[in-house]
C-alpha cells in the first residue's frame, strides 16, 4: 500500500519547490509531482530581478508579496548555498531605472516599503546610450540567477528526503463527496492527503479539466516572453538596467541578458525573428559596448498570467483538501518565497504574514476590489 505525504504539490517550478521547502521546515511530509523536468518551464526561462518592474504601477498585493520575499531572500539564499553547495547566485547589484516619468509615485513607493533609492547621477550613464529622464537608482534590489535557483531549490528538496515524481502527468482526481482521496497520474495512482496546484501557466486548464464542474476556478493563462543572453566579458554591466519595457540583466561571469517579450500566443514556446532583433536592437542601442559580445542564446518560456496581475494562493472554498498557488506572471521568483510562506500559513492556520485577501480564489470584479484596498 502506498503511503500518502501529507502534502501533494503539483508543478515544480519556483513555486511548487518552494513550498515544498516551506512545508517540510514546518514538519509535513511532501511530494512533488511535475510533467516534465523540475524547474525547466517559466521558473528557468525568466530574467531574475527581485523586484517587480515599476511596482508602483501595479497592485498592492504585489507590492506586499514583494516586501514580505525580500525579508526573506538574504537569508534563503545563504541557506540554499550553505547546505547544497549549489550557488543560486543571489546578487545585490542594484537595479538603474533610466526612466520614470511617474517619479512622484516612484519615490513615494520607495519611502512607504523602505526601499533605498536615490537620484542616478550622470556617472551611471557613462557606458549606456539613452535620454534619462528621472533616472533612479536602487541599490539593494538584488538578482537571482534562475537557472541556478533552481538547481540549488531541487538540490535542497533532494537533501531534505522530499519525494520528486518528474515525468509525471496528473491525469485526472478521485473525489468523495467534497474531499480528494486519490490522484491518477501517467505513472499510477496516489493517495492524497492535500493537494496543491502550483502548475504555472497551465493552472488554468489543468483546473477546468480535472473540475469541470467547479463555477469556482482560477483564470491563469500563458503569457510568452522571449530573452537574449549575450556572451560579454565580467564588468561591462555592473548593475541591472531598466529602460522602458525591456531590462539588461548582467550574471557574476560576465553574460547579460536582455528581455523581454510580452505576447499573448497560447501553449506556444517558439521564438521568433521579430522578438529577436527587437531585444538585439535595444540591448545594442543602450549598451553599445555588447557589440563585441557574442549573442550565444535566444529562448522562450510562458508566465502564467492573471486577469488582475495578482496570483491565487487559496484553499478551495467547495473541496476541502485542494489549495491554489498560482498566476505569478513575470514575478514567481520574487514573490515566491512569501508565497510559500502564505500557502503554508494557511493550511497550517497559523497567522499570516501578508493578508491573505487579495489572492483568494474569487471571481474577477471580487479579486479587483480586494486588489485596490
Amino acid at each position: 500500500m502506498i503511503k500518502s505525504s501529507d502534502i501533494t504539490i503539483i508543478g515544480g517550478g519556483v513555486i511548487g519547490l518552494l513550498t515544498a521547502r516551506e512545508f517540510f521546515n514546518a514538519g509535513a511530509t511532501v511530494t512533488v509531482i511535475e510533467k516534465n523536468t523540475l524547474g525547466q518551464e517559466s521558473s528557468w526561462a525568466g530574467g531574475g530581478i527581485l523586484m517587480p518592474l515599476y511596482p508602483w504601477r501595479q497592485a498592492d498585493a504585489i507590492t506586499r508579496l514583494t516586501v514580505q520575499s525580500l525579508n526573506l531572500y538574504p537569508t534563503l539564499a545563504a541557506q540554499l548555498l550553505a547546505d547544497t553547495q549549489k550557488d543560486p547566485e543571489w546578487t545585490q547589484c542594484g537595479i538603474l531605472i533610466t526612466k520614470n516619468p511617474d517619479y512622484t509615485e516612484a519615490v513615494n513607493w520607495c519611502n512607504t516599503n523602505n526601499i533605498l533609492f536615490e537620484v542616478a547621477g550622470s556617472e551611471f550613464f557613462d557606458s549606456l546610450n539613452t535620454t534619462p529622464d528621472h533616472p533612479l537608482w536602487l541599490p539593494t534590489i538584488a538578482q537571482a540567477r534562475n537557472p541556478r535557483l533552481v538547481k540549488s531549490l531541487r538540490q535542497d528538496l533532494v537533501n531534505k528526503g522530499i519525494t520528486l515524481n518528474e515525468q509525471c502527468e496528473l491525469i485526472d482526481v478521485i473525489l468523495d463527496k467534497n474531499r480528494i482521496t486519490h490522484i491518477k497520474t501517467s505513472t499510477g495512482l496516489l493517495p492524497v492527503q492535500q493537494l496543491i496546484i502550483s502548475a504555472g501557466a497551465w493552472t488554468g486548464s489543468l483546473f477546468k479539466q480535472l473540475f469541470p464542474e467547479l463555477s469556482l476556478a482560477p483564470i491563469v493563462a500563458p503569457v510568452k516572453g522571449q530573452m537574449l543572453i549575450f556572451d560579454a566579458q565580467p564588468d561591462t554591466l555592473r548593475s541591472m538596467v531598466l529602460e522602458g519595457d525591456h531590462y539588461l540583466i548582467p550574471r557574476r561571469d560576465g553574460k547579460i541578458l536582455a528581455g523581454s517579450t510580452v505576447e499573448h500566443d497560447g501553449f506556444n514556446k517558439s521564438t521568433s525573428l521579430t522578438a529577436k532583433e527587437r531585444l538585439r536592437d535595444f540591448a545594442l542601442t543602450l549598451l553599445p559596448a555588447l557589440k563585441k559580445a557574442p549573442l550565444i542564446h535566444h529562448w522562450a518560456g510562458l508566465r502564467p498570467g492573471t486577469q488582475e496581475g495578482i496570483p491565487y494562493i487559496d484553499q478551495h472554498p467547495d473541496i476541502v483538501n485542494l489549495s491554489i498557488n498560482a498566476g505569478h506572471f513575470r514575478n514567481g521568483l520574487i514573490m515566491g518565497p512569501a508565497s510559500a510562506q502564505l500557502m503554508v500559513d494557511l493550511i497550517l492556520k497559523r497567522p499570516t504574514a501578508v493578508a491573505p485577501e487579495p489572492y483568494q480564489l474569487k471571481s474577477h470584479e471580487a479579486r479587483a476590489l480586494a486588489a485596490q484596498r
